[in-house]
Formats: structure tokens, C-alpha cells, sequence
């Protein structure tokens, strides 16, 4: 079985794909399926989120490209930038994962935020689609413009979650 370990950053060549749903591409430990047919295990970082273009191999060199799966969405709009703001917030209240584009916001399809967004105004809309939530201000930056550099905003001392791996700090 092929496994999978390091993301790349460029390649110049993809021997496979690998579709996978946002929940899949959230676990750091996975088994699927390549376009092919044939299974990979993955194996990365734990908190470490794929998004559709990236880039993994493994041992012996292959390179895949990570693709996000159309899955059960909602795509929501509203009258005005302040309505969908207003949606934002509430969405962001409830921490549900949503997707920020040019004019809509996309979450996964649940009934009771359809609801909530009726109320507040939005027009919602079912359909099929790559989900790629932001990762947030914690998060690593989001996808689109992350260049390994850090969070967006500092983080305090008292949220900080430090991990095995973590670098040690110098001491202040």
C-alpha cells in the first residue's frame, strides 16, 4: 500500500489524485482510495487540514494531488454585504466551518442554520460543491494565501496549545 507523509509544494509531475470530502481531508490519519483504484494510507501532522491542489508523496516518489470532493452544501447569499456579514457572525457564533467567496458564503448543509439564515434574510441554496472552509485566525492563515507563515493574528500565551513537536520557545 502506498502511504503518504509529505506535502510538496511543487511538483513536476502528478502520477495520481486523490478525491476526498473536507471531513476526510481534516484527519491526519486515513485510509482511501486513488483514482485508480489503489489504496493509500496517510499519514500527516496532526492538525494539518489538505486542501484541493495539494500536493502529497511518500517513499517511493509517486506524487498525488489532493482534490476536494463535491459534497452537500449550502450556498448563501443575501441582499447586501451588511446581511451576509450579519449571517457571518452568526454562522461564526454557532462555530460552524464556512466557506468566504466574492459574494457568498458556503456551509455544509444542515437544516437548522438553513432555518437561522431564512430568518435572518439570506437566500440559501442546495447544492453539490468542493467545501473549503476558512481555517481561521488561529488556523495557519487561509487557504489561498498561506505561505507557511503563521497565524493571522498572534496568539495569546493562554490559548497556545503547544504540541510534542512544537519548537521550544526561548524563555522572555
Amino acid at each position: 500500500m502506498l502511504t503518504l507523509h509529505t506535502k510538496l509544494s511543487h511538483a513536476g509531475r502528478i502520477d495520481a489524485t486523490l478525491v476526498l470530502p473536507y471531513e476526510l481531508r481534516e484527519k491526519c490519519r486515513l485510509r482511501a482510495a486513488l483514482d485508480s483504484g489503489e489504496e493509500v494510507a496517510i499519514f500527516t501532522v496532526r492538525g494539518t487540514v489538505l486542501r484541493d491542489g495539494d500536493l502529497l508523496t511518500g517513499e517511493d516518489g509517486r506524487v498525488v494531488r489532493v482534490v476536494a470532493a463535491p459534497e452537500a452544501t449550502y450556498r448563501v447569499t443575501a441582499p447586501d454585504a451588511l446581511a451576509l456579514l450579519r449571517c457571518a457572525f452568526h454562522l461564526g457564533n454557532r462555530h460552524t466551518q464556512a466557506q468566504v467567496a466574492d459574494g457568498f458564503l458556503r456551509i455544509r448543509a444542515d437544516a437548522v442554520l438553513k432555518d437561522m439564515l431564512h430568518g435572518l434574510g439570506a437566500t440559501v441554496i442546495e447544492e453539490q460543491a468542493p467545501f473549503e472552509p476558512e481555517s481561521g485566525a488561529y488556523g495557519g492563515g487561509h487557504h489561498h494565501h498561506d505561505h507557511g507563515q503563521g497565524p493571522l493574528a498572534p496568539i495569546p500565551l493562554r490559548q497556545k496549545i503547544h504540541r510534542p513537536g512544537d519548537p521550544k520557545e526561548a524563555a522572555s
